[in-house]
């Protein structure tokens, strides 16, 4: 039988994180052939991963990093089959080397065909899947660039990218208070102006199909019904929607007896929540029209004014599962 050293073992050890017994193996299998054991160890992940292809990868680690000039930004979701494995200090510390080189290439592409330590990221995925016994994968790839540009990570779970138009005053703050609003309430767009037409009118149709149906059951059970929303959307409230909700808001104070003269303050409430109820869609999905999670007093686009002369380019988010 051949004869292993400890300090070999060892050795391979810190080079593959595989376990002491498995890299005696590899050594003894590979004849104290170093290069020879780490293909054997990589064979073994390879056969791992072949027959742990069909599993869920839904547990892992968010990891974001940015470039020192914070111009550019990269999240990445290191995925695992377990919540155990996910927050085991060495995955966790794989998936900020995996970040590190992530930040220095342009798409989950070339980061899978980047080096890493004389393999590719693709193969050091395989070769780890082997030593942990888990399906690993990048399951997450996202980058952006702007003039600032900075980032959040909830727990190692959610992380988030925000991208500045200009690097105003405690533009650092700013960023990561956005970016942590992206990674609570999870908008998929900048503002409603990015919604397509078609979107809307189908997004509409949708929710007044499902309150109506809960109203049927709602009714049956004498509870109160639904109310109906007829938009949901700030880009659907054109000018004569608007006026046509001031007018009927009028004609409800006119009826409740209120002096005319104080119409103007109170007009202000009622436009907001009539615009409040009819712009739902943009409130869960637009990041500038969400309610900002530190003041809900304001919304984010308003929140980001009072940083000066700047705008949220851009955004990502990434998250396990």
């Amino acid at each position: 039988m051949v004869k292993v050293s400890a300090a070999d073992v060892k050795k391979l050890r810190e080079a593959t994180g595989a376990g002491m017994m498995d890299c005696k193996k590899a050594l003894v299998e590979a004849e104290n052939n170093f290069d020879e054991a780490i293909n054997v160890l990589r064979k073994k992940g390879q056969k791992i991963a072949a027959k742990r292809a069909d599993r869920d990868s839904t547990e892992g680690v968010a990891v974001t990093r940015i470039n020192e000039s914070k111009t550019e930004g990269v999240a990445i979701v290191l995925a695992c089959e377990t919540d155990f494995v996910g927050k085991n200090e060495s995955f966790v510390a794989l998936g900020g080397q995996f970040a590190d080189i992530a930040l220095n290439v342009v798409d989950k592409e070339a980061f899978l065909a980047a080096d890493f330590g004389g393999m590719t990221v693709a193969e050091k995925l395989i070769e780890q899947t082997g030593v942990i016994g888990e399906k690993l994968e990048i399951t997450a790839f996202d980058k952006i660039e702007a003039a600032y540009v900075g980032a959040y990570t909830h727990i190692g779970k959610i992380a988030a990218l925000v991208g500045l138009s200009t690097a105003v005053d405690n533009a650092e703050v700013l960023a990561k208070d956005v970016a942590m609003q992206v990674a609570s309430m999870g908008a998929t767009t900048l503002s409603y102006k990015d919604f397509d037409a078609a979107f809307v009118t189908a997004e509409t149709e949708a929710r007044i199909a499902v309150i109506e149906k809960d109203n049927i059951e709602l009714g049956r059970l004498g509870k109160t019904l639904k109310n109906i929303p007829q938009y949901i959307s700030m880009s659907q409230l054109s000018d004569a929607i608007l006026a046509e909700a001031e007018d009927a808001a009028k004609a409800e104070l006119k009826a409740e007896g209120k002096p005319e003269q104080i119409w103007d303050r109170i007009l202000p409430g009622k436009m907001e929540r009539f615009i409040a109820d009819n712009t739902t869609l943009d409130m869960e999905q637009c990041l500038l029209d969400q309610s900002f999670i530190k003041d809900e007093k304001k919304n984010v686009a308003q929140y980001v004014t009072t940083f000066g002369d700047v705008e949220v380019s851009g955004f990502k988010r990434v998250t396990l599962g």
